[in-house]
């Protein structure tokens, strides 16, 4: 008897103890735990309806703090809590669930739906520019880094300072905006160490710039670069280079000076067979930039090229910042297209590929010195059939003319046109108070489509 007392006793024990752990774990599964809180706000105890009962009828204030000091206070507002938010509740509830009460303090950060986050952007502002009054007479932190130089690949030390860095706070202040009091421990900046993933990596791509050759091909001539012609400084910086190339500048003066175009005389043979050399003036021609050149030989060092073109790198002047006549190299490079016009015999000729397909009387500008046509070698900008030539006439009024075709060559608005309305062809009609045109080359109607149809744009347009 008295044993199956004790197993009695036993098996009273064990329900009991089972009725308490179930009751206890129901009881977790549905309150929050002693030392909870939602948003700042004490839910200790309570249980999900409770809890959003107390956390809505809560009015919210932004009160923001860095180190300790008060920044930013915001307008007392409602909590923004609505029935829908409850399941919000429900979610942090089981977020804090233990098996076994605990006393540990914890904040569970509940975003309402219709949480009002304008003030965020002021918060910001308020934040900065607080740090940015704390970093003032403060030293600045500078990341070690790797540098090309003088044919070397060398890693500059960091600079450790004693400014805040403003990383991560803004994310803080997104993240705990609901919390309504914020407070923000700066950190002192710290840079990248010279033993860093990053820099180790940056000094390994810049190896890869040492001992390089590259040829620059410039029209027919090949040049030769090695690294330290061309590269002064680089840096590898977030997956990029970045070059300076101020060292290919002289390399890249005299081959200008060699073989570019743009603002050379050029040397050219007349119709009547006389060489004259043409005025400096025109538009006609290109030269290379030595800062893109230098980019461009920089690059493909980078990418292992052996050889590159220069005509990318080229640029000229006038309707079109690209170089004209890179890819021409006879005839002094204006080649065996182009449009001679005589002043003083008041002709023109038209060239494709070295033969004459047309020769025409023309008119050209006043002689004077508002409307002479300009002389030196100019290129087709454009070419436009109909059109309407507008400007002002010399007295200041404005003109308006229609004209079948239209090819311009200068930004001031010369060029190759019919032109109806002249009845003084004559071979000193452009000599008359009056007689010429505003600068343009004025075409018979007889003949102006012929001449339209043999000009292309970028053709070369000699005036002496």
């Amino acid at each position: 008897m008295h044993k199956n007392f004790t197993h009695k006793i036993i098996i009273v024990c064990f329900v009991l103890i089972i009725a308490l752990l179930v009751s206890m774990h129901i009881y977790q599964r549905t309150h929050f735990n002693k030392n909870v809180s939602i948003n700042n706000i004490p839910v200790g105890g309570l249980n999900v309806e409770q809890a959003y009962k107390k956390v809505k009828r809560t009015r919210r204030q932004s009160k923001i703090y860095v180190n300790n000091q008060l920044v930013y206070r915001g307008p007392i507002t409602s909590s923004g809590f609505t029935t829908q938010d409850k399941g919000r509740i429900t979610k942090a509830l089981h977020q804090q669930y233990t098996l076994f009460p605990s006393h540990q303090r914890e904040n569970l950060l509940v975003e309402p739906a219709s949480l009002d986050k304008s003030s965020i952007a002021n918060i910001i502002t308020a934040v900065d520019n607080h740090i940015q009054q704390l970093n003032d007479h403060r030293k600045a932190s500078h990341d070690a880094y790797a540098v090309y130089r003088n044919g070397k690949v060398t890693i500059v030390p960091a600079v450790y300072g004693t400014k805040f860095s403003y990383q991560g706070i803004n994310k803080t202040i997104n993240e705990q905006f609901v919390n309504g009091t914020i407070r923000i421990k700066p950190v002192i900046a710290k840079p990248l160490d010279k033993n860093s993933k990053e820099v180790r990596n940056e000094k390994k791509q810049l190896d890869k710039l040492l001992n390089k050759t590259v040829t620059y091909h410039v029209q027919n001539t090949n040049y030769h670069f090695k690294t330290d012609a061309v590269i002064t400084q680089a840096t590898y910086h977030k997956n990029h280079f970045v070059f300076n190339t101020a060292r290919v500048k002289p390399k890249i003066k005299k081959i200008n000076s060699r073989q570019a175009t743009l603002g050379k005389s050029f040397q050219f043979k007349t119709a009547s067979g006389k060489t004259i050399r043409t005025a400096r003036h025109g538009s006609y021609g290109w030269k290379i930039s030595a800062k893109q050149a230098g980019q461009t030989l920089a690059n493909a060092i980078v990418k292992k090229q052996k050889k590159v073109d220069a005509i990318n790198d080229t640029y000229g002047k006038g309707y079109s910042h690209l170089g004209t006549g890179y890819n021409v190299t006879s005839n002094d490079g204006i080649g065996k297209s182009y449009v001679e016009v005589s002043i003083t015999n008041q002709h023109a000729w038209f060239y494709r590929h070295g033969k004459c397909v047309l020769s025409t009387n023309i008119v050209s500008g006043s002689n004077d010195s508002q409307n002479r046509t300009p002389k030196g070698v100019w290129y087709i900008m454009y070419q436009q059939s109909p059109s309407v030539l507008r400007g002002n006439n010399d007295d200041g009024s404005k003109y308006s003319s229609p004209v079948k075709y239209w090819s311009p060559f200068t930004l001031s608005g010369c060029g190759f046109h019919d032109a109806s309305w002249r009845h003084d062809w004559s071979q000193k009609a452009y000599k008359e108070t009056g007689g010429g045109s505003h600068g343009c080359i004025n075409m018979k109607p007889s003949n102006a489509g012929a001449g339209y149809h043999a000009l292309f744009k970028g053709e070369p347009v000699v005036i002496y």
